[in-house]
């Protein structure tokens, strides 16, 4: 799971619904204030990321609110992509496993999502 921490709260659990070159959207169950600063803290299987953006938009929707985040930093958006692929390496290497009973490392995952998925993968 993803999770965001502003400055004034505790972890909260949200998820990410959209990955963009600027930034990420995720749902909240609490509105965010327009130019809010946030740290986004992605758990990731070796360590955890953090990027530091700010809140462009937040929309009220049934599930609660749609928050939109761009980064501060340009290396935070080519972490975020790096991220990105990590996840679907991840991702991958559990499909793997769950289907077809092989178990990958990591490292193993990667270079099999890597020979099939990377050429579809969108270029910055």
């Amino acid at each position: 799971m993803d999770w965001v921490e502003d400055e004034n709260d505790e972890n909260v659990d949200r998820t990410i619904t959209n990955v963009s070159l600027g930034g990420l959207a995720f749902m909240s169950q609490t509105p965010l204030e327009v130019l809010q600063r946030v740290k986004i803290c992605i758990p990731l299987p070796q360590q955890e990321a953090h990027l530091v953006g700010n809140v462009v938009w937040c929309e009220k929707n049934r599930k609660g609110y749609e928050v939109g985040i761009e980064f501060e930093k340009s290396r935070d958006v080519f972490r975020l992509r790096m991220i990105e692929q990590i996840c679907h390496i991840e991702h991958y290497r559990k499909e793997v496993e769950k289907l077809e009973g092989r178990t990958l490392s990591s490292q193993e995952a990667a270079g099999e999502w890597i020979s099939k998925y990377a050429g579809d993968f969108p270029a910055l």
